[in-house]
């Protein structure tokens, strides 16, 4: 009798699509990095002259890159279960690609700066409108003020139902904590009740 084995090696394993969203210089790329077991595919680039008075560098004065069109990341759950991060862009001249990037995502970590907390409002206002779960992650960049995460939900009014969490996107078991949690609050939030 013939054995299956060879058919399970070579099914194509399930995928989950996550965003990684937030303000400019909020630590999206920086987190993809950090987690991805592969090298990440980044489209940062050197800012340019033609940035100057366009972008917001109040706050992270010293960034010299930036997101041109999205990062990605993968992470291999299972042999069946595989994870894919897409970074998105954080100024607003780019931000018609969050439409196409958000299509087919289960949900999104939306990275906060508090040196820059406004900068996450129209992350926060975009997965709200399209009704995608979503998480804050307050990323803690060395010398901010390290507000909780009480004080943050009620900057943003986030609902209660949302979590808000520490991070620190330089960490993989600190973005991964962040990617658990996300797909933690979809799975509550998606439950079909008995």
């Amino acid at each position: 009798m013939a054995s299956n084995d060879s058919d399970n090696t070579n099914a194509i394993p399930s995928a989950i699509k996550i965003l990684v969203a937030g303000g400019f210089g909020a630590g999206k790329t920086t987190m993809v990095s950090t987690i991805s077991e592969i090298s990440p595919l980044s489209t940062e680039e050197l800012m340019t002259e033609a940035s100057l008075g366009v972008d917001d560098l109040a706050g992270v004065e010293r960034k010299d890159t930036t997101t041109v069109a999205l990062d990605f990341g993968r992470i291999t759950i299972s042999d069946e279960l595989v994870l894919y991060m897409f970074g998105t862009p954080g100024q607003q001249r780019f931000w018609f690609l969050w439409e196409e990037l958000a299509q087919g995502a289960l949900g999104a970590v939306v990275l906060a700066d508090t040196r820059r907390l406004e900068t996450c409002f129209p992350a926060v206002d975009f997965f709200e409108r399209r009704g995608l779960p979503f998480i804050v992650a307050v990323n803690c960049f060395e010398g901010a003020h390290h507000y909780d995460t009480e004080e943050v939900r009620e900057a943003l009014t986030i609902p209660e139902r949302i979590p808000v969490l520490l991070c620190d996107a330089r960490s993989r078991e600190s973005s991964k904590e962040s990617l658990v949690t996300l797909v933690s609050h979809v799975a509550e939030n998606t439950a079909t009740p008995v």
